[in-house]
């Protein structure tokens, strides 16, 4: 090895340039593993198989059987590098020799140097602790000395604070009395100035008074009040900024306009100011004669945008007359007892640029549907609410030519009429007082891109027509299916795929139960309603109430009126829908503990709990307590109610604006007062029923509910006529009886509960007598009118 070491290059290179080193290193590999009888025969056998491979691919293992291979690793490039001495860098002896002396020393002298550090350290450790010791008491003494100094400083800079402010406040007083020393010495100086001045003037006046005496001989005076002038003070109206002669004339009738008019010749020019006349309302104008409407309109023809004439009583030919205003925009004529299809044709030839049309109420007849589409073009808010002269080919006039494409809204109120097809721009429908209307009206519309549609007290839709609604209304987000008594879950289930549904009322769908309403919270229909009304849906029970807290997030107004099925567990869901802004629990099984869970939510600004019997004054104060943010409050018909929740109210929720305590009999005036002490937005109150108030509610409804605006008091039989007749100045709306409870309320005059046998006598009376007066009054007064 030492002698290969030494070789010449030559040899070395022909060693690594024939891969001696990598052959010798496979060959003795094989024969240390496989160990043969014959090695001669094997090392000729594998050489040849080397020969055959290449010596480019040549590895330590090729010559073993690949069952007795190894598993090693391998840690150098050959094994026999070193034996062949090739491998230049591997450490010969002496330098082995010489790394293992200097790895002993350097281990040695850094065990000797820790040992050294140690034992010093436990010898001076009582030195160590000592210094450390000092340390500590000098850094002790210094954090002292520089507490002290910290507050000795704070006390120095706040009396150099309180100096200065000392000073301060000694100027000001100084100047203070300065100024009150020479304003009093100038207020001195000025009264004698002006005393002498007085002086001077009479003294001068004096002088010339007997000057004049001896002149001219005494004539009798003539008083002040003989030769005084009353001079007339003048003000111009027209003086004033046009803005705000607009703003005051504005508030005038057309009557007072034109009587202003004739005033003078300025109030005449201020009246012809155009833009007094872009609208006009003659339906609050009476004893105007035809030929001034007339003359009015032909006069402001290019001016006019707006025209109002609900209920007047014109002439036919008085009408034509709109027919001059070619920019009107807003046309409303209904109730409009003289309006004929051939007004109709003259306004329609004359005002093509109408998009909002009122002919609810009027005779129309299918000559008027034929002239909309052919003149309105741009029409875009249609009423034809109890026009019942029109026929299904009127309606289908409409798609007629350009037709009414733009249309958006369409109120056929009271209408029995089919529905118009092909008005793809229709989004807004409208159908009160339609008992006819059926499933057809909803095919009818499959063209239009319905996005509000309105039915109520309608027993011919069925759940037929919600069920292909998700495919031909996609965009509908609100509807209102109030008193369709024929709907059932299978609307519900219809109705849940609806992606934008926003709004949905179902008041007096009686067959709606929990089924349907779980069906539908199911749908995505959940995830973006605002608002669900089920009122008097009495199927329904604390199941859906569940359901509905856990998908409906977005839930702001919920109506859960008459839900018989509703309970406290129901209350508790709902207290943890933290969305909700408004919410009517009338009628319901909630008691003082729902009341408790509910005071949980702390958001509400409107809770009803009409007729909710299982709720005493413990349960309301406990609601009151957290409710802050309460605006409406309405616990009528509660008898078991007192003053104790006023007060409550009074204490804790002063930002109330409607109150309603209607049918609380032990309410008495202590609690109105406490009422208008604390609660001063009040704007609407009711007190029906209770018959324990006085007149003296009055007095302190005026001082301290300033801006209470409707009034409710039936019933009250403890209130005079002429404190009520005194009260009415001051509110806008106020309703007033002095009459007994009736029965229904179940209490009698002196706020005795009846019993339930009493009350069903009772009310069995009165309804009997109710269906008498009411037949006498069929028979005395004529059928009367529908209107919108």
């Amino acid at each position: 090895m030492s002698s290969l070491r030494t070789a010449s290059p030559t040899l070395r290179n022909y060693f690594k340039e024939n891969y001696i080193p990598q052959v010798c290193e496979a060959l003795l590999c094989g024969l240390f593993v496989t160990l043969p009888e014959d090695p001669l025969r094997y090392l000729e056998e594998m050489i040849i198989y080397i020969i055959q491979n290449g010596l480019e691919n040549l590895l330590w293992d090729m010559c073993i059987d690949p069952s007795m291979k190894p598993r090693i690793r391998r840690l150098s490039h050959t094994y026999l590098e070193q034996l062949f001495g090739l491998d230049d860098q591997l450490v010969t002896p002496e330098l082995m020799i010489k790394a293992c002396t200097f790895y002993t020393g350097h281990l040695v002298k850094n065990h000797f140097c820790n040992w050294k550090e140690t034992a010093i350290l436990r010898a001076n450790q009582e030195a160590l602790l000592a210094e450390k010791m000092k340390k500590a008491i000098a850094h002790y003494n210094f954090r002292c000395q520089k507490s002290l100094f910290h507050h000795w400083y704070s006390y120095v800079e706040n009396n150099k604070e309180e100096l200065i402010r000392s000073l301060l406040r000694m100027q000001q007083i100084f100047c203070i009395h300065r100024q009150k020393v020479i304003i009093a010495k100038w207020r001195e100086r000025a009264k004698q100035k002006s005393k002498m001045r007085e002086d001077n003037l009479i003294l001068k006046h004096e002088l010339q008074l007997r000057k004049w005496k001896f002149r001219k001989p005494i004539s009798p005076e003539r008083s002040f009040s003989d030769i005084a002038i009353a001079v007339p003070i003048e003000f111009d109206i027209s003086l004033l900024p046009q803005r705000a002669i607009m703003q005051i004339f504005l508030y005038l009738s057309f009557r007072d306009m034109i009587i202003c008019g004739q005033v003078n010749h300025s109030w005449m020019l201020m009246i012809q100011r155009s833009f007094l006349w872009n609208a006009i309302d003659f339906s609050t104008t009476k004893n105007v004669v035809d030929k001034c409407v007339v003359t009015t309109l032909r006069k402001w023809r290019l001016n006019v945008l707006r025209l109002n004439f609900q209920g007047c009583l014109f002439q036919s030919k008085t009408l034509r007359a709109i027919s001059h205003c070619k920019n009107l925009q807003e046309l409303n004529v209904s109730d409009c007892a003289s309006l004929t299809d051939e007004s109709m044709r003259h306004i329609s030839e004359g005002c093509p640029e109408v998009l909002y049309l009122n002919l609810s109420n009027t005779t129309i007849t299918n000559r008027t549907m034929r002239l909309l589409p052919r003149h309105f073009h741009n029409l875009q808010n249609l009423s034809l609410a109890y026009c019942r002269k029109f026929t299904d080919k009127g309606l289908q006039y409409l798609n007629l030519g350009n037709g009414c494409h733009k249309l958006i809204y369409l109120d056929l109120s009271g209408c029995t009429q089919v529905l118009v097809e092909k008005c793809p721009r229709i989004t807004s429908v409208i159908f009160i007082g339609s008992p006819h209307i059926s499933d057809c009206a909803f095919k009818a519309l499959s063209t239009c891109n319905l996005r509000k549609i309105r039915f109520e007290g309608n027993k011919r839709i069925t759940d037929a027509c919600f069920k292909y609604i998700d495919k031909n209304y996609p965009s509908i987000n609100h509807i209102y299916m109030s008193n369709c008594r024929s709907l059932t879950d299978s609307s519900l289930k219809s109705l849940s795929p609806l992606k934008q549904l926003i709004v949905l009322n179902l008041t007096n769908c009686i067959r709606i139960g929990d089924s349907g309403l779980r069906q539908f919270l199911d749908g995505p229909a959940s995830m973006k309603i605002r608002e669900l009304n089920l009122t008097n849906c009495s199927l329904l029970g604390d199941i859906s109430i569940m359901r509905l807290s856990e998908r409906c997030l977005n839930l702001h107004y919920l109506s859960l009126r008459n839900c018989e099925h509703v309970t406290d567990i129901g209350v508790e869901c709902i207290a943890n829908m933290l969305s909700l802004i408004s919410v009517d629990l009338s009628g319901t099984l909630i008691s003082n503990e729902g009341m408790m869970m509910l005071s949980r939510h702390k958001k509400l600004k409107e809770l009803s709990l009409s007729e909710c019997h299982n709720i005493t004054d413990v349960g309301i104060r406990a609601f009151c307590k957290t409710s802050l943010h309460l605006e409406h409050l309405d616990v009528s018909h509660c008898p078991q109610l007192s003053d104790d929740i006023i007060k409550t109210v009074s204490i804790f929720c002063t930002r109330l604006t409607s109150f309603s305590i209607a049918g609380c009999p032990k309410v008495t005036d202590t609690g109105l007062e406490m009422l208008s002490a604390k609660c001063h937005y009040l704007h609407i109150l009711d007190i029906t029923g209770c018959i324990l108030l006085t007149d003296q509610i009055f007095q302190d409804l005026q001082i301290g509910c300033k801006q209470l605006r409707i009034l409710k008091m039936r019933y009250c039989r403890s209130i005079s006529v002429a404190a009520a007749h005194r009260m009415s100045s001051v509110v806008q709306q106020q309703e007033y009886s002095s009459d007994n409870p009736p029965q229904w309320f179940g209490y009698d005059s002196e706020g005795n509960l009846l019993t339930e046998t009493q009350s069903k006598i009772q009310l069995k009376n009165t309804s009997e007598l109710t269906i008498k007066e009411s037949a006498s009054n069929e028979e005395e007064s004529p059928a009367p009118s529908h209107k919108q």
